[in-house]
């Protein structure tokens, strides 16, 4: 039969789910002398555990001698806390000595740490944050909103101005910031924002806003933007923190640790590809693009590589995660394939074998991650540390799995064989033919 111009599609899909890879791997950026400018994050951008690379043990207590109550301390913690998941970092403890009034945080370094300074990463997650927007561009100015009115920020990149952070405003700061800029307007006046005292940003009002909405503009690059909006979203501290201590916390692991586990990964891998290849001809083959794509997307949640997800802290438990969840896929694609070579055997036509083979699959399989991910959320609810980080990891990958295993992989056998009116042979392992089996039914 002539199968020519029937297999591009999938070319065209396999090659999409390799540059994906890629990307998700290598990530995209340009380096124009000390800047290095990141689109697209990728590998090397994910915030390793403590139990890898190490980090930082602080203790916070109220400024200026301030006298907390618990719920205020209990209130501190937790917009730290909201803040450590806002850039994305799972492995960190956190807790409340009331009795001495202070606020324990232990929490890794940052991807990029080169110097290892314990302050910088303070910094990151300890500054009150109150941010105020006034008239004019003196911090004596009359005050419009502050960042209680604002509803959601987000770091945006901009063709003009690079890096800034959206805001949008609850109903009474947007009603609030477009009576300011109608009368502003009048006079070509300006607008100041504040942080802490600080003026981040300063902007002419030529008209009125009555959108909701505006941009911070500034020095911003993606990670100094993200922290911004991520300390707006998570509001500002109930009073000043001082750090009274701090020091750093080595790593569990040997430096070399985690180059070891890379290159043990990738040789289970190519060993686990072969192996597919060899016993199921194409469909291993297009059962090994799509653990492809399920490894990349883990990948790409867990470093930021969507803009959406801030991305995840990954331990040791975390890629114990990732194999866990690659093994389980592995598992799916055998079952999907030992069905459909069953449905050949019982004397099916090669297309009614692959949709049966693909729908009595689809159940256990099913069944199988579902049950793993209610195990998983459990753990993300109820845990904490290194088992919140492999329980996060856990359930991106569950996720994943279900979709390369079953979706992915059926729409590309679907590109080859589906567009077969009159299929004869299906290349799984053995050679099927109709003449040399029962009548199919």
């Amino acid at each position: 039969m002539n199968r020519k111009g029937k297999s591009w599609p999938l070319f065209v899909v396999a090659i999409l789910i390799v540059l994906f890879s890629l990307t998700a791997i290598f990530g995209v950026s340009y380096t124009y002398g000390d800047t290095k400018n990141v689109y697209v994050k990728g590998a090397s951008d994910i915030r390793f555990g403590i139990d890898i690379r190490g980090g930082v043990d602080v203790t916070f207590m109220p400024a200026d001698d301030v006298e907390a109550t618990d719920a205020q301390m209990t209130a501190a913690k937790t917009v730290i806390e909201d803040r450590l998941v806002g850039l994305g970092i799972t492995d960190y403890e956190s807790y409340v000595d009331n009795n001495k009034n202070r606020i324990i945080v232990r929490f890794p370094w940052k991807n990029d740490e080169a110097d290892f300074n314990p302050q910088t990463a303070i910094d990151e997650i300890g500054t009150t944050a109150k941010m105020v927007f006034r008239k004019g561009s003196s911090a004596t100015g009359e005050e419009i909103l502050s960042g209680d009115d604002v509803a959601s920020a987000s770091a945006a990149y901009n063709e003009t101005e690079g890096w800034v952070v959206q805001l949008k405003f609850n109903s009474a700061g947007a009603s609030a910031f477009a009576t300011a800029t109608t009368e502003l307007a009048a006079s070509n006046g300006t607008i100041s924002i504040w942080l802490d005292d600080n003026n981040i940003s300063t902007a002419t009002v030529n008209e009125a806003i009555t959108g909701g909405e505006a941009i911070i503009k500034g020095n911003f690059d993606q990670d100094s933007a993200s922290t911004l909006a991520n300390q707006i979203n998570s509001g500002s501290l109930p009073f000043a923190l001082s750090a009274e201590s701090y020091s750093t916390i080595s790593p569990s692991l040997g430096a070399k640790s985690l180059d070891v586990m890379v290159q043990a990964g990738i040789i289970a891998f190519i060993l686990v590809a072969i192996l597919m290849i060899v016993r199921y001809r194409l469909p291993g083959t297009i059962a090994v693009i799509s653990l492809m794509g399920q490894a990349a997307a883990t990948l790409a949640v867990v470093s930021g590589y969507f803009t959406v997800f801030p991305g995840s802290t990954l331990t040791l438990p975390g890629i114990a995660a990732i194999a866990l969840t690659l093994g389980m896929a592995v598992d799916s694609n055998v079952l999907i394939n030992e069905r459909i070579r069953e449905e050949l055997r019982l004397g099916r036509l090669p297309q009614t074998a692959i949709s049966e083979g693909y729908d009595r699959a689809f159940a256990t399989i099913l069944d199988s991650n579902i049950t793993s991910l209610i195990a998983g959320l459990a753990l993300l609810i109820f845990g904490s540390g290194p088992v919140r980080g492999f329980a996060v990891v856990h359930c991106l990958g569950i996720m994943t799995s279900i979709f390369t295993s079953v979706v992915v992989s059926r729409s590309m056998i679907n590109l080859i064989y589906g567009r077969q009116k009159k299929l004869t042979k299906v290349h799984i392992g053995q050679i099927w033919r109709p003449d040399a089996e029962k009548t199919a039914r």
